[in-house]
This record gives C-alpha cells, structure tokens and sequence, in this order.
C-alpha cells in the first residue's frame, strides 16, 4: 500500500521577545502564527474499520495539535526563561496574562523544533511526523523535516 502525507493547518495568536537580538525583535511584539502539520502513513485497510480509508481522522490529528500547540500557545506571550525577561514573564504572570516560559530563544525555528517534539509523542505508532511549516509572516517560515533530522 502506498504512504500517503496527509496535511493539516492551524492558526494562532502569540506573542513574544527575543532577549539580545540587535533588531526590533527584541520587543515584545507578536506574530499571527499558521502552523501547517505533515504526517505520513498508510491508509487503512480494513474495511470493517470505522476509519477505512484514513491515514488519521484528520479530527484525531486536530485534537493532537490543538491541546499540545494551539491551546497553550494561542494568546499567550512566550519569553526564554533563561534571560532577565523572566522578571517581565512573572510580572504578566501577576497581572492575569498567558505566559509561556521555554529554555530556548522563542524564535520560530526553536518553537518549530519543540512543536515537532510534543507532537510526535502523540501521534499513534503507525504514523510518523513528516513535517512542519511555520509561518510566522506572509513572507517568513520555519520548516521541519523527519528526513533531516534522523
């Protein structure tokens, strides 16, 4: 049976400020994210499965990214806890807001990588990430490919 890539596209408000950057960056400012998710698999088989047919509902693939990514990123303001932005973050905190502290520069090919990571430990075992796009522009992406990073 043939592999099939199956994509699907998500959207997300997220703000955040990279510490030392020499640009204008180094604001807190914030993007209007489009996360587009690859997975690969083979289509079911099994004609008496409720999911003949499928790689992966692509709703199942949907309630992946929705509580790993979009739910925690979406409106909320991610700073790199490793730098004195830490003492903005808290105060937010303080004041009510969504922050999201990592242990990486909060640029879009970091968050790449960590969306690849927390979406593949839940992908059932017979589908593989296959890639990731995110846009954090009209004219500006980060990719993320399995083939380049085995």
């Amino acid at each position: 049976m043939s592999k099939i890539r199956i994509t699907k596209q998500f959207s997300f408000e997220t703000g955040h400020a990279l510490y030392g950057y020499d640009g204008k960056c180094r604001n807190v400012h914030g993007h209007s994210y489009k996360l587009s998710v690859t997975v690969i698999g083979t289509p079911i088989t099994d004609s008496e499965h409720v999911k003949f047919g499928m790689v992966i509902d692509f709703g199942d693939l949907k309630k992946i990214v929705k509580s790993e990514i979009v739910d925690q990123f979406d409106h909320a303001t991610v700073f790199n806890k490793n730098t004195p932005h830490v003492e903005l973050a808290n105060e937010l905190k303080d004041r009510g807001h969504d922050v999201i502290l990592v242990e990486y520069q909060p640029t879009s090919e970091n968050m790449v990588i960590d969306f690849a990571e927390k979406i593949k430990k839940h992908l059932p075992t017979h589908i593989n990430l296959h890639s990731l796009k995110l846009q954090e522009t009209e004219t500006s992406f980060a990719e993320w490919y399995a083939s380049d990073n085995t």
